[in-house]
């Protein structure tokens, strides 16, 4: 996979977070208070830049979504 692909990746994945949060009716205040987060976390994440795992892992919780991974 190259840079532009893991770039895009993550461009979606921030809009799919920004949509679940929304959904929820929350802020990104909010949703860091319920991820255990900062809130700069949670506008890198829905700006496609880089996180830890770790902080994916409590905003995925957090939102009660699944994070599938599959082999191309």
């Amino acid at each position: 996979m190259n840079r532009k692909t893991m770039s895009n990746n993550a461009t979606g994945f921030g809009i799919s977070i920004r949509r679940a949060r929304l959904g929820y009716g929350w802020t990104q205040e909010q949703l860091a208070e319920n991820a255990e987060v900062s809130r700069p976390s949670i506008a890198r994440i829905e700006a496609g830049q880089d996180v830890s795992t770790a902080t994916l892992t409590k905003v995925i919780d957090a939102l009660h979504m699944v994070l599938r991974i599959e082999s191309a």
